[in-house]
């Protein structure tokens, strides 16, 4: 019995064994293997950017806004490069319906308190055709990144461009020569609203915008232009540069305004068909515009003033256009 050093009820297995009798089988190194790339997080079921993107396809499907706006006193929300942009607060949304800005609905807060501008607003969107829609505060709530709303949003259509041949077309269409002003980077919309404005004013066939890096026609420059964004086709070049380009083998004179400019308003002759370009007060033309213009413009000061604002530069200069071709 000493002898047989086998424990009591063990079972001795004889033949050769295929594996470890301990261990993970295999299964710790099929653990190891990749799994491919992760997902992107709108994919990923539990994740907060899943469960944003699933709400807004459920808004847009069901025809609700999807934006988010800053304080009352801010006219514009949240808003895509093509989808519709809220105006928040009484009175950006009572402006708006004055210049004839296009709107698609009207939402109006229950229980909040009347007073003259949600009057006007409701009685003006009425006679225009626009739906006005009662809604709990809370559906507003979620509009706005904080609530300040006042009660009162405006839904407004994304703004349809023109392309820059359509401009040309235009000039062709009328018996005056071309006149039409380029923005480069211009950034403000209430200063692209003023140019429009400013143009229509004076005769002018059209504005160009670039497609990157530039103000839109949203609703501040909606109400900028007091209406006028209505009458005045705006296009939008996907390369500044190339479209004046195009421009200038086609007739039209090139003229960028800068205060060094290698020739003044008083010497400039406006009636031949021309093109304005406007760059930035601060940063001004960009190299490749500048390089691609006929003539800088420049516009004589009287005073220690160094600049004027891009808007007033562009009304200064058709207005003294529209002179001279009256005379």
């Amino acid at each position: 019995m000493a002898g047989n050093s086998q424990r009591r009820g063990a079972v001795r297995k004889s033949g050769s064994k295929k594996g470890a009798v301990v261990g993970s089988g295999g299964k710790r190194r099929r653990g190891l293997e990749g799994r491919g790339a992760t997902p992107p997080a709108e994919m990923r079921t539990k994740h907060p950017a899943a469960k944003r993107a699933k709400a807004q396809a459920k808004a847009a499907a069901q025809g609700r806004p999807t934006g988010r706006a800053g304080a009352a006193g801010r006219a514009v929300g949240r808003k895509s490069e093509d989808g519709p942009e809220l105006v928040l607060g009484r009175n950006p949304v009572v402006e708006c319906l004055r210049a004839g800005v296009p709107a698609t609905a009207l939402y109006v807060a229950v229980g909040t308190e009347n007073d003259e501008r949600l009057t006007e607003s409701v009685q003006t969107a009425a006679n225009a055709g626009i739906s006005i829609l009662e809604v709990p505060r809370t559906d507003l709530d979620r509009m706005s990144s904080n609530g300040m709303h006042q009660g009162l949003a405006l839904q407004v259509p994304p703004y349809r461009y023109a392309h820059p041949d359509d401009l040309v077309d235009r000039v062709r269409g009328t018996s005056e020569p071309a006149l039409l002003v380029a923005l480069d980077n211009i950034s403000d919309p209430r200063n692209l609203g003023a140019v429009i404005r400013s143009v229509a004013a004076f005769g002018g066939q059209g504005v160009l915008i670039p497609q990157r890096r530039s103000a839109s026609v949203t609703a501040v420059a909606w109400r900028t232009s007091a209406g006028a964004a209505a009458r005045l086709p705006v296009a939008r070049a996907t390369n500044l540069t190339r479209t004046l380009k195009d421009w200038a083998n086609q007739g039209m004179q090139i003229v960028g305004l800068d205060m060094g400019g290698d020739t003044t308003l008083d010497e400039f002759d406006g009636t031949a068909p021309t093109v304005i370009v406007v760059g930035s007060e601060g940063k001004g033309l960009s190299r490749l515009v500048r390089e691609n213009c006929d003539s800088i413009l420049s516009i004589p000061m009287a005073g220690p003033v160094e600049s004027l604002n891009a808007s007033v530069a562009a009304g200064v200069v058709l207005a003294e256009i529209a002179r001279q071709r009256r005379a």
